[in-house]
């Protein structure tokens, strides 16, 4: 079997923009179209000019008909030249906004525990990185073309006038993408580097803020941020490193435009004072043709100009595009969830059965062997057992969130597999550990849109009086975190929902841990009180208070 040849970083960069090309190259063809308008600007100047110089030896055009002209044509170029801004943008929003659509729908779909990336590698990639494929987008890929087609056109439009002036264009011109490409090289290689080291920072970062309770209790605060102090000076110098190489190599190509430029000009200077009799086809430069030619010379080197000035967002652009790659490529080979991780129709309720369970509860951890089990609808089960010993793998695997490497699980007559796996999680309600809120308020997070009783829903799980103390109560928003609540309060606004929700099936995952025993009990009597309505309770937790109202215990051994 052949092996597929790994994809440059252009050619990934290629494949990322593909379905944005047509709009990228009208906008740049536009930006072709706004610069050429410049010689005929430069025309009319040098017709006015060279006539009140040197009457009679250009055609005559008056200063009114002149300005006219020139304003007309200026405004034909602006208007080109916000089309082509327009349909960059437009084409870079859509670049962006499919990248991280096509990232984070993979993303999801990975099983728990067997994630290619860290959320915030994965945070990072997304906000910070790809963001970089929005410069290349607006200001390179126009300015490419632009560079490729409109200096040409200046060196042929120069040559009808002067051959002397083409030469020199011809060859200062070349100078210019030769050095360019050099400091490219350097350019890709220091914004790899500051790709990585942004990554490095943002993932410590959220590290820490996760364990700031830990590192307060240890006293491993200033730790802690010797470690960030650490990661941001080394981030702040490969940024350094990067503006060192992007400012050195505008300076040299400023130096080399202006050297063009400047032999330009003395080339033309010497041929109106008649010190140079060469270069003009035969016959001697008319002002008109000098000022001409002045003008044109400097829009000659612009685009060049503006492509080194652009070469380093291609250079970002394509360090993004290799890390995407080697991203979208980890993704695919972490193990996946199982169905699309859409909306589905609940299930009928049934009993619960899984047996023969091999589950693997993350990357490269040995797999755990778990005791068939079997749960009859309307019971009140704990999953007990030490700390490692799978009850939080278990529930998740319960929940189609793990594929089990053997075993099966079936609810009723339905088997848990990934054409079921939507419905299935449809009948089922999650209470983590750690609560998650999303971005939205109190009462769109509790009623997730439905109508219902939302008020009997916090009476059942004692969240009234959490919701009453809120500054702005239902139309709260809490942080991802659920900041403004305790642990306590975020699990009960959970068990709320599920009490609004009423799907015939709960998993819990330690509700009671580092509670106060007056917390945890109102957070049993809330979970009790949904087993009175019938809901089917699966309870990971190793609180003797809260396995004991249940019904029966599910022990689990640690593998020895």
């Amino acid at each position: 079997m052949t092996e597929t040849t790994p994809l440059t970083p252009k050619e990934i960069l290629s494949r990322v923009a593909a379905p944005q090309t047509r709009r990228l190259k009208a906008a740049g063809w536009l930006s072709v179209l706004a610069a050429l308008i410049w010689p005929a600007q430069a025309a009319l100047v040098g017709l006015v000019l060279g006539d009140l110089v040197a009457p009679g030896v250009s055609p005559p055009l008056s200063p009114l008909m002149g300005a006219a002209g020139f304003i007309a044509l200026a405004l034909v170029r602006i208007v080109l030249d916000w089309m082509a801004l327009k349909l960059s943008a437009d084409a870079a929003e859509a670049i962006l906004t499919n990248a991280r659509t096509h990232l984070i729908e993979h993303a999801v779909l990975q099983a728990t525990g067997a994630a290619a990336l860290s959320p915030s590698q994965t945070a990072s990639l997304m906000a910070e990185k790809l963001a970089a494929l929005g410069p290349w987008a607006t200001r390179y890929q126009p300015t490419f073309i632009r560079a490729r087609i409109v200096p040409l056109a200046f060196i042929l439009i120069a040559l009808t006038q002067s051959w002397a002036v083409a030469i020199i264009l011809l060859v200062a011109g070349p100078l210019i993408p030769l050095f360019m490409a050099l400091v490219g090289m350097a350019a890709q290689d220091a914004s790899e580097r500051q790709m990585v080291e942004i990554g490095a920072l943002n993932k410590l970062l959220i590290d820490r803020i996760a364990a700031i309770t830990d590192l307060r209790l240890l006293g491993a605060e200033a730790r802690s941020r010797a470690d960030l102090e650490v990661k941001t000076d080394d981030l702040r110098t490969r940024t350094m490193a990067v503006l060192r190489v992007a400012f050195l190599s505008s300076t040299v190509l400023e130096l080399f435009a202006a050297i063009g430029v400047a032999m330009v000009a003395v080339y033309v200077g010497f041929s109106l004072i008649g010190w140079m009799k060469f270069g003009s086809w035969g016959t001697p430069m008319t002002p008109a043709t000098g000022i001409f030619l002045l003008m044109i010379a400097p829009e000659f080197f612009q685009p060049l100009r503006d492509l080194a000035a652009a070469w380093h967002d291609r250079a970002a652009a394509l360090a993004v595009a290799g890390e995407l790659d080697s991203a979208e490529t980890e993704i695919a080979k972490a193990s996946k969830m199982l169905g699309q991780g859409g909306s589905g129709q609940p299930l009928a309720s049934g009993t619960l059965r899984w047996s023969g369970l091999q589950i693997r509860p993350a990357q490269g951890a040995t797999p755990i062997a778990m005791p068939d089990g079997a749960i009859e609808p309307g019971e009140a089960v704990a999953i007990t057992g030490t700390s490692g010993a799978g009850k939080t793998t278990l529930l998740t695997t319960l929940a189609g969130l793990i594929v089990p490497e053997a075993g099966e699980i079936t609810l009723g007559n339905t088997r848990l597999d990934d054409a079921s796996a939507d419905d299935w999680r449809a009948a089922l309600g999650w209470i983590p550990q750690t609560p998650r809120f999303a971005d939205m308020t109190l009462r769109q997070l509790i009623t997730l849109g439905q109508d219902g009783d939302i008020y009997a829903a916090l009476d059942a799980a004692a969240a009234g009086e959490i919701v009453a103390s809120l500054p702005e109560e239902l139309e709260t928003r809490l942080g991802d975190m659920g900041g403004g609540v305790s642990g306590g309060e975020a699990r009960r606004l959970l068990i709320a929902r599920a009490h609004f929700a009423h799907r015939p099936l709960l998993l819990a995952d330690e509700p009671t841990a580092d509670l106060d025993p007056d917390t945890a009990a109102k957070v049993i009597a809330g979970l009790v009180g949904l087993r009175a309505r019938g809901v089917t309770l699966i309870v990971a937790s190793h609180d003797p208070a809260m396995v004991s109202a249940l019904d029966r215990a599910i022990a689990l051994e640690a593998a020895p």
